[in-house]
């Protein structure tokens, strides 16, 4: 096996692969939705950050990322590099040797580029994979998940009551948004976010046009489930997709079925105006998100990410 630094001649073969593999994942989770094409991948050849595998004169693997970039994951110093979904790749039954190979070419670029955080997104059902992975030093951090419009059994949960909230009283959930912010500081999570200003709230509602159902008791929200057209992989561009991007209940509401009968909320909605298909994307870091998201949506990818000694990528820029 052979491995070379990907150039723009790589393209057009690599995106044949990386179709395949998703097409692979895809007899795993059939909710996701079928695809003729992926995102270009000629950025990742500008860059030269990336490899490929070839096995005599065939393709078996690519692997890139994009340009480095500072604050990786938005919570660390760290200068971070991230290959998405449909930016990797290896078919044949050796996948776990061919990423093997690939990822000791290009972490080596990676670091000499200065990034010390190195972040890839890997197919869920690819699980030799995932174990190369974790051999190289690298730990699960965010999971996308997908499911369709059928509701799900919930709780009467009568002492609430269950709306959306309305575009000009989008203020009143401003205060568990920063709850929200401050749950990811707790242990076992450890991702600081600084809190949500009034216009910072405001122009991000406006720009994912976001959509809000909430769970009130004796005039207060306790809970609330957003939802955006926004999403963290290239399936947020197929026709019917909507995405989840927030939920938060306060601590003494929980486990009673309220982001059930939210949830339930949204999918009524959503099938009613023509979508198909939600998906998610969470922290595994994330004990109760979790496990909540995991019982009610279908995973297709595990990003795993490594921090490099800071002290090694010095030494190689």
């Amino acid at each position: 096996m052979q491995i070379y630094d990907f150039t723009f001649d790589h393209i057009e073969e690599a995106t044949q692969l990386s179709i395949q593999c998703y097409e692979r994942e895809r007899s795993f989770v059939p909710k996701l939705p079928p695809v003729d094409k992926v995102p270009g991948l000629k950025p990742y050849a500008d860059n030269r950050l990336g490899v490929v595998a070839y096995e005599k004169d065939a393709m078996v693997g690519f692997l890139c990322c994009v340009t480095p970039f500072r604050n990786a994951f938005a919570s660390t110093d760290a200068v971070g590099v991230f290959s998405p979904m449909g930016a990797n790749g290896a078919i044949g039954d050796d996948r776990a040797k061919i990423y093997a190979l690939m990822y000791q070419a290009a972490g080596g670029k990676w670091a000499g580029a200065g990034a010390s955080s190195h972040a890839i997104c890997l197919y869920a059902h690819e699980e030799d994979v995932h174990k190369q992975f974790f051999r190289y030093g690298f730990g699960l951090r965010c999971i996308d998940a997908i499911r369709g419009m059928d509701e799900i059994k919930a709780a009467p949960c009568e002492e609430y009551t269950f709306y959306e909230l309305a575009p000009e009283d989008i203020l009143k959930v401003l205060p568990l948004e920063n709850k929200l912010n401050e749950y990811y500081i707790s242990s076992p999570f450890f991702m600081y976010r600084e809190p949500n200003d009034e216009t910072d709230f405001f122009k991000s509602h406006e720009e994912y046009q976001s959509i809000y159902f909430v769970a009130e008791t004796r005039g207060q929200i306790i809970a609330f489930l957003r939802a955006e057209l926004d999403g963290e992989t290239f399936i947020q561009n197929t026709p019917g997709y909507l995405h989840v991007k927030g939920a938060y209940c306060l601590p003494e509401h929980r486990g009673k079925g309220v982001h059930q009968r939210l949830l339930n909320m949204l999918v009524r909605k959503l099938k009613a105006e023509g979508y198909t298909r939600l998906g998610v994307d969470f922290e595994s870091l994330n004990p109760t998100g979790c496990n909540f998201w995991l019982k009610h949506f279908d995973a297709y990818t595990h990003s795993v990410v490594r921090r490099i000694d800071e002290w090694a990528v010095k030494a190689l820029c």
